[in-house]
């Protein structure tokens, strides 16, 4: 007689209209590999309390809105970032700049388009309006990398506390994207920030020092490092200088 008691351990729950409904993310599917909800909507309020959770929606059209917490977590810590030999000729050979929060419709717009045009995008229309909304509530934040005063590059995501959740990049000049990581890792300290999660892994985030964790020691990290869902006040501030950086 098979033993029922695996199947009860892992269930995919249909999200409540609540906006503060939360999964339990041991019980996460294990195929595919961390997906825990359906449904939900993807309002500032769920977003914002799903993330500190740990939780991130990841879902193509036209499938319903799917929610994630993988059993190995890919996270880089912000000192730990590796600069390669060919990143390093890169920073040397070109005059780059960046700015925070400056072109944030533009960053989600071509990361967007980027994915279209490789394996089809998940950055839909509604995607892209709700983190246009986080962004002006001032929780979601990008950074842009530019080259003789065009976009070259950037990421966005979501800062909650300590932590920064990172959702996509792109580029359109060679390293950009890896230039804005840096770039951001190198700020991280004056933006309180101490990790960053990846959500999940690729041999690119793992060759610039990402590595994966246990769900379990993500989780302890998220209560450690988001004591409440207040803004990043030192990642706004910096978006009000309008001004481009060298970098």
């Amino acid at each position: 007689m098979l033993d029922s008691s695996v199947d009860e351990k892992h269930e995919l729950i249909l999200l409540s209209e609540s906006p503060y409904d939360t999964p339990n993310p041991n019980k996460a599917l294990q195929d595919p590999e961390g997906l825990s909800a359906v449904g939900g909507d993807l309002s500032s309020t769920r977003l914002i309390h799903l993330y500190s959770k740990g939780f991130f929606p990841w879902f193509s059209e036209p499938d319903p809105i799917l929610w994630w917490h993988p059993e190995q977590r890919c996270v880089l810590r912000p000192e730990q970032f590796h600069t390669s030999t060919s990143l390093r000729k890169a920073l040397k050979k070109n005059p780059w700049m960046f700015t925070v929060n400056q072109e944030f419709e533009s960053v989600i717009g071509h990361c967007s388009a980027l994915r279209a045009d490789k394996e089809g995008t998940w950055i839909s229309s509604d995607i892209t309006n709700a983190y246009i909304e986080l962004h002006k509530l001032g929780y979601a934040h990008s950074i842009e990398i530019w080259l003789d005063g065009k976009l070259a590059g950037g990421f966005y995501g979501v800062a909650l506390g300590k932590l920064f959740f990172g959702e996509s990049m792109f580029s359109l000049q060679p390293n950009a994207s890896k230039i804005a990581l840096k770039t951001f890792c190198t700020l991280a300290k004056d933006c309180h920030i101490e990790l960053i999660d990846c959500q999940v892994e690729s041999d690119h985030l793992l060759s610039l020092g990402a590595e994966l964790i246990p769900r379990k020691e993500f989780s302890t990290k998220l209560e450690q490092l988001i004591t409440s869902t207040q803004k990043n006040l030192s990642l706004l501030s910096m978006g009000e200088k309008t001004h481009k950086q060298r970098i």
